[in-house]
Protein backbone atom coordinates (compact mmCIF):
# COMPACT_ATOMS: atom_id res chain seq x y z
CA UNK A 1 0.00 0.00 0.00
CA UNK A 2 1.29 3.48 -0.91
CA UNK A 3 2.44 5.77 1.82
CA UNK A 4 0.38 8.98 2.17
CA UNK A 5 3.49 11.20 1.97
CA UNK A 6 4.54 9.47 -1.26
CA UNK A 7 1.07 9.93 -2.73
CA UNK A 8 1.14 13.67 -1.94
CA UNK A 9 4.60 13.97 -3.44
CA UNK A 10 3.45 12.27 -6.65
CA UNK A 11 0.43 14.60 -6.82
CA UNK A 12 2.79 17.61 -6.87
CA UNK A 13 4.22 16.36 -10.16
CA UNK A 14 0.73 15.98 -11.65
CA UNK A 15 -0.70 19.34 -10.53
CA UNK A 16 1.16 21.40 -13.15
CA UNK A 17 0.14 20.09 -16.54
CA UNK A 18 2.16 22.50 -18.70
CA UNK A 19 3.33 26.11 -18.87
CA UNK A 20 0.94 28.34 -20.81
CA UNK A 21 3.08 30.21 -23.33
CA UNK A 22 1.49 33.18 -25.07
CA UNK A 23 2.39 36.77 -25.85
CA UNK A 24 0.74 37.97 -22.65
CA UNK A 25 2.40 35.34 -20.45
CA UNK A 26 5.82 36.11 -21.96
CA UNK A 27 5.41 39.82 -21.19
CA UNK A 28 4.35 39.02 -17.62
CA UNK A 29 7.38 36.78 -17.13
CA UNK A 30 9.78 39.44 -18.43
CA UNK A 31 8.36 42.44 -16.59
CA UNK A 32 6.75 41.14 -13.38
CA UNK A 33 8.24 37.66 -12.73
CA UNK A 34 4.76 36.16 -13.14
CA UNK A 35 4.48 32.78 -14.83
CA UNK A 36 1.34 31.14 -16.21
CA UNK A 37 0.61 27.41 -15.92
CA UNK A 38 -2.20 25.08 -16.90
CA UNK A 39 -3.04 23.11 -13.75
CA UNK A 40 -5.46 20.39 -12.64
CA UNK A 41 -9.03 21.62 -12.23
CA UNK A 42 -9.20 20.46 -8.60
CA UNK A 43 -5.83 21.96 -7.52
CA UNK A 44 -5.85 24.58 -4.76
CA UNK A 45 -3.64 27.67 -4.53
CA UNK A 46 -1.51 26.16 -1.77
CA UNK A 47 -0.98 22.94 -3.76
CA UNK A 48 0.05 24.95 -6.83
CA UNK A 49 2.50 26.97 -4.72
CA UNK A 50 4.10 23.83 -3.25
CA UNK A 51 4.31 22.18 -6.68
CA UNK A 52 6.03 25.16 -8.33
CA UNK A 53 8.47 25.57 -5.43
CA UNK A 54 9.46 21.89 -5.45
CA UNK A 55 9.65 21.45 -9.24
CA UNK A 56 11.54 24.63 -10.14
CA UNK A 57 13.47 25.35 -6.87
CA UNK A 58 12.04 28.86 -6.52
CA UNK A 59 10.14 30.82 -3.85
CA UNK A 60 6.56 31.78 -4.72
CA UNK A 61 5.17 35.13 -3.62
CA UNK A 62 1.51 34.72 -4.70
CA UNK A 63 -0.81 32.53 -6.77
CA UNK A 64 -3.93 33.67 -8.63
CA UNK A 65 -6.15 31.15 -10.40
CA UNK A 66 -8.98 31.36 -12.89
CA UNK A 67 -11.17 28.81 -14.60
CA UNK A 68 -11.23 29.01 -18.39
CA UNK A 69 -14.63 28.01 -19.76
CA UNK A 70 -15.05 25.43 -22.50
CA UNK A 71 -15.42 26.82 -26.03
CA UNK A 72 -17.49 25.52 -28.93
CA UNK A 73 -15.53 25.04 -32.16
CA UNK A 74 -16.80 24.05 -35.60
CA UNK A 75 -15.00 22.38 -38.48
CA UNK A 76 -17.25 22.20 -41.54
CA UNK A 77 -20.44 20.48 -40.31
CA UNK A 78 -18.88 18.92 -37.22
CA UNK A 79 -19.32 20.83 -33.99
CA UNK A 80 -17.05 20.07 -31.08
CA UNK A 81 -16.05 21.54 -27.78
CA UNK A 82 -12.68 22.45 -26.30
CA UNK A 83 -12.35 21.34 -22.70
CA UNK A 84 -12.51 23.69 -19.74
CA UNK A 85 -9.25 24.14 -17.83
CA UNK A 86 -7.70 26.02 -14.93
CA UNK A 87 -5.03 28.69 -15.33
CA UNK A 88 -2.65 29.72 -12.54
CA UNK A 89 -0.67 32.96 -12.43
CA UNK A 90 2.35 32.41 -10.16
CA UNK A 91 4.37 35.40 -8.90
CA UNK A 92 7.93 34.71 -7.80
CA UNK A 93 9.87 36.48 -5.07
CA UNK A 94 12.74 38.79 -6.01
CA UNK A 95 15.88 37.02 -7.20
CA UNK A 96 14.12 33.94 -8.59
CA UNK A 97 13.36 33.09 -12.22
CA UNK A 98 12.10 30.18 -14.32
CA UNK A 99 13.59 29.65 -17.80
CA UNK A 100 11.40 27.61 -20.15
CA UNK A 101 13.52 28.19 -23.24
CA UNK A 102 16.63 26.43 -21.94
CA UNK A 103 18.97 29.21 -23.10
CA UNK A 104 21.30 31.04 -20.75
Amino acid sequence: MMNIALTQQLRRFKIIERPHLSEKSTMLADKQRQFVFEVLKNASKSEIKQAVESLFNVKVNAVQVLNVKAKVRRFKQVEGQLKAWKKAYVSLKAGYDIDFTGTK
